[in-house]
């Protein structure tokens, strides 16, 4: 599910999909954005975006869903899910 999906769900989706409400959401974006600026030309571009990457772990976290299964439905590879986890 990519952060478009994500938003738009509704307040009590969102929280029962990913554990948390959507502002506590928005808290953690902005301390993720503050711990990690985006720096242009600063090596290789992330896979994720940040929302994404939020998202991606929570989702681990509340339903300890393999790599495997989290990266088929982002479309992405379980070695950046790894990453992503580890990093946020």
């Amino acid at each position: 599910m990519n952060y478009a999906n994500a938003k738009s769900l509704s307040g009590k989706k969102f929280k029962r999909r990913f554990g948390v409400e959507k502002k506590t959401f928005e808290r953690i974006l902005e301390a993720f954005k503050q711990e990690f600026p985006h720096r242009p030309k600063a090596g290789r571009p992330w896979d994720l975006a940040r929302e994404e990457q939020i998202l991606v772990t929570l989702e681990y976290w509340r339903e300890y869903r393999t790599y495997f299964h989290i990266a088929t439905d982002f479309g992405v590879s379980e070695s950046t899910i790894c990453r992503v986890v580890h990093r946020v």
